[in-house]
């Protein structure tokens, strides 16, 4: 019988059992004939196996968690999990960052044994979490965080992170990208904030489009491409305490109108695999909830890729959701709900019970057959049955300053100027300036986490040849003008008083306040203020009459309204990678006119954490005469160093039908003296709606380039779907009636009729 046939056959009787089984997804797979056939062959054991995801220290020698200089693959722990257990997928890294070279060995030796040794030849599909490039790669580029990048508002930006990230991937030889975070984030008290593209639900749609489109390009299986893994549905990024892998609690119209979107958008562009919600949706863990993942993800958004679990989540059924006794049940539970591969990073304990499982009936074997047959269908995409690593000498540019480059610019476009009182900002090169603060003179405090390590905090591996930002300030003005003295660390005072005293003999102080390398659980936190050493470093320096710029090294917004006042000028940085201090020193001192733009609220108290896009009753202005919405910077905002002037914001009638195009104009002049760059934002506002309505959303955003004197006409056409939200059934839906746009402090009303 030719394969052919039999993949014919088998494909019938897939789809006929598909017909008669109420567990099979609703959505409808486009079958490979490679995939039906090489699925026909499997064993119950080997099927289990592919949906298995190990870390590779499960494969190394010695103990999973020691600490580490060089990584050895143990012969007979591979032959165990590899060939016995039938493995299908590695993933991670010891504790410290391997070379191309160490990568490409390790990777190979793993699938030497998967695709020569084993049975059926399947090659294992090797995933990692590279948010902000090849971070856990030496010497490769590392880009601003995530929230640094939508801060640029410059989805080409984005674009080019995306592919320099698959380049220097591969070049590693890891095809699958654990990347990008498309959760969007209204509480600013999270620890993965800057993980993500900010608050707004457009704005991550659109930079989230364009990651994706250059990580993985027009075919995946390109030597310089990979396969993304949206992170992390759904709702993950607004757990009510603010705590990591912590409960959300809200209604499904809003996980369907402010969280789904973005997810929705990039498996319409192509993504294939998608990570689930580590935390729990109203009371339901997301790895158990059918309704999620099959019923959302699979059936409405037609997802025809594979969903993984996050680190040891199955098990997390069990110690910290307790919606299941033991291992075993969590397995059942949670392959029922529609999870494909599970991240069980120490073993192939998942796979043992799914076997079982199985053979006594409690999960379907088309359940695991349509498991599979996904994970098949990525892994032939991907192409490693015919290529599992690529020629090393297809990566020249790996490391290279064009890339480094590529990162700078993304760095200097990220940077958001929030203050600049008297025009403090640009700094004079002929002065004597003091820098100090726990952020001056480290390159952690610039990468953050997820950088060459998980917590980002080891400094034996940081790239010694870049600049912080006090390196960078003495490149500007040589070391004679620069003095520095380090004043606190993260939470104590080291040499405040030093910092004071060098603070009178010069003209100027940067201070540079920052947070903490770290990501989920360490990052938790339990106030949003800034660390009161770093607080009394600022008050303690402007009792001396200097003037103060404030930089602030942030992975989320911290509360500095004790000390805005204080300060001449505050740069916002986030995180801006590795190119990060001298993209600050270009901004501070005028080589760089700022264009950066907040993705997200600065709140003003920590008691006050409302997004931009809140209602007007969380005002609580109705009549009472009481503001509640009083951020210290508002969503959007960001100044230059020139001045923009809008004007003649036009409409071209007051009445559209909703089956029309509604076009909208505005005019924007450089009213300043050097050139810039400005991201016109465009909002609307339901003025009456069944569901009470945002007080504005934004719709449309362009950045363009504008010279001094030049007057630029900018166009957005906006349609029907872009002024509709999900009602009380979770339906989306656009009403009748009056609505607002909005672009800077201009505004007009048009109706929108049937």
């Amino acid at each position: 019988m030719t394969i052919r046939i039999l993949a014919f056959l088998i494909i019938t009787l897939a789809i006929f059992g598909a017909c008669n089984d109420p567990q099979k997804d609703s959505s409808v797979l486009v079958l490979n004939e490679e995939v039906e056939a090489l699925l026909g062959q499997m064993t119950l054991e080997e099927k289990a196996g592919q949906m298995t995801n190990v870390s590779l220290m499960a494969l190394a020698k010695g103990d999973f968690w020691m600490r580490r200089d060089t990584v050895e693959l143990d012969t007979a722990k591979m032959n165990e999990l590899l060939l016995r257990q039938h493995v299908g997928s590695v993933q991670n890294l010891g504790t410290y960052p391997f070379s191309p070279d160490e990568w490409r060995k390790n990777i190979g030796e793993v699938q030497d044994v998967a695709m020569k040794q084993s049975r059926l030849g399947i090659p294992v599909l090797y995933g990692i979490d590279a948010v902000h490039g090849a971070n856990y790669s030496a010497g490769s580029t590392l880009f601003p965080q995530q929230l640094a990048l939508a801060a640029t508002w410059s989805p080409d930006l984005a674009e080019t992170t995306g592919a320099i990230t698959s380049y220097e991937i591969k070049a590693s030889g890891i095809p699958w990208n654990y990347s990008p975070v498309l959760d969007v984030c209204k509480q600013p008290l999270w620890g993965r904030v800057f993980e993500t593209f900010g608050e707004d639900t457009y704005l991550t749609t659109v930079m989230g489009d364009a990651m994706i489109k250059g990580a993985q390009g027009e075919d995946i299986a390109q030597d310089d491409k990979s396969a993304v893994c949206l992170k992390h549905f759904l709702g993950y990024g607004q757990p009510d305490n603010g705590k990591d892998r912590s409960p959300t609690y809200l209604p499904e119209r809003m996980l369907r109108q402010y969280h789904l979107p973005p997810f929705e958008s990039a498996i319409k562009n192509g993504a294939l695999t998608v990570m689930i919600n580590s935390g729990s949706v109203n009371g339901i863990p997301s790895h158990a909830d059918y309704h999620l993942i099959t019923e959302i993800l699979k059936g409405e958004l037609g997802f025809e890729g594979f969903t993984i679990s996050d680190w040891e989540d199955i098990m997390n059924l069990v110690k910290t959701h307790q919606v299941a006794e033991d291992e075993k049940m969590a397995v059942k539970i949670s392959v029922n709900a529609g999870l494909d591969m599970c991240m069980e990073p120490y073993d192939a304990s998942f796979a043992e019970y799914l076997v079982e499982l199985v053979k006594e009936g409690a999960v379907p074997m088309s359940r695991v057959d349509d498991a599979v047959r996904r994970i098949l269908n990525v892994k032939m995409k991907l192409g490693l049955f015919e290529k599992p690593l690529n020629d090393p000498s297809l990566y020249p540019k790996y490391g290279s300053e064009e890339f480094a480059e590529e990162s700078y610019k993304a760095a200097l476009e990220c940077l958001t100027l929030l203050k600049n009182k008297n025009e403090s900002l640009p700094l004079s090169t002929k002065k004597k300036i003091l820098v100090t603060g726990v952020g001056a003179n480290s390159f952690n405090y610039l990468n953050g986490a997820w950088s060459r390590t998980w917590g980002g905090t080891e400094t034996d591996f940081n790239d010694e040849e870049k600049k912080t930002v006090l390196e960078a300030i003495q490149d500007k003005i040589g070391n004679g003008n620069v003095s520095y003295v380090e004043g606190t660390s993260y939470e104590e005072d080291i040499n405040i008083s030093k910092a004071v005293l060098a603070a009178r003999s010069v003209d100027q102080v940067v201070v540079v306040l920052g947070e903490k390398p770290a990501t989920e659980k360490p990052s938790d936190i339990e106030d949003l203020t800034m660390p009161k050493a770093q607080l009394d470093l600022v008050k303690a320096i402007a009792k001396t009459g200097k003037p103060i710029v404030l930089v602030l090294l942030e992975a989320r917004p911290r509360i500095i309204s004790e000390i805005e006042p204080l300060v001449e000028s505050i740069l916002m940085a986030y995180l801006p990678g590795s190119e990060g201090g001298r993209a600050i020193a270009d901004v501070l001192f005028g080589d760089f006119n700022p264009c950066g733009k907040l993705p997200y609220t600065y709140p003003r108290e920590t008691g006050s954490i409302w997004a931009y896009d809140h209602t007007k009753a969380d005002k609580r202005d109705g009549g009472f005469g009481f503001e509640a919405f009083n951020p210290q910077f508002e969503f959007g905002d960001g100044l230059s160093y020139t001045n923009f002037k809008y004007d003649n914001l036009n409409l071209p009638k007051d009445t559209f039908l909703m089956s029309e195009d509604i076009p909208i104009s505005v005019e924007v002049t450089n009213t300043g003296k050097r050139s810039g760059k400005e991201v016109i934002q465009l909002y609307t506002a339901d003025l009456v709606a069944s569901i009470v309505p945002s007080v504005k959303q934004l719709r449309r955003f362009e950045k363009t380039k504008i010279e001094p004197g030049e007057t630029k006409k900018i166009n957005f056409t906006l349609r029907e779907k872009d002024l509709a939200f999900v009602n009380q059934a979770n339906k989306w839906i656009t009403e009748p009636g009056e609505f607002e746009v909005k672009i800077d402090t201009f505004s007009l009303k048009f109706y929108l009729k049937k």
